[in-house]
């Protein structure tokens, strides 16, 4: 099942040092977690501060949600939160 990413929303985990967004399957919130090696992988001039990760983010969406698409698997288990890492991409 494909996920639907309607909330363009995203916030910077400092603790953890990367990206939360969320996609939708159905009614199911999936939460997404993107680490900083991977945003430098897709956007390698990027800079570790919360801006740079937010931007890199933006710039290469598409390319997330993609992968996002890809990991997500529906099997009841209830696992409903993913980590995304540059071996990822």
């Amino acid at each position: 099942m494909r996920l639907s990413f309607p909330n363009q929303s995203r916030s910077f985990d400092e603790s953890n040092c990367g990206v939360c967004f969320w996609g939708y399957d159905s009614t199911i919130e999936v939460s997404f977690f993107v680490e900083t090696d991977a945003l430098k992988r897709l956007c390698p001039l990027m800079s570790d501060a919360e801006v740079g990760c937010l931007q890199a983010f933006d710039t290469v969406r598409k390319k997330i949600h993609e992968v996002a698409n890809k990991i997500y698997v529906r099997d009841g288990n209830g696992a409903y939160s993913y980590t995304l890492s540059a071996k990822d991409f």
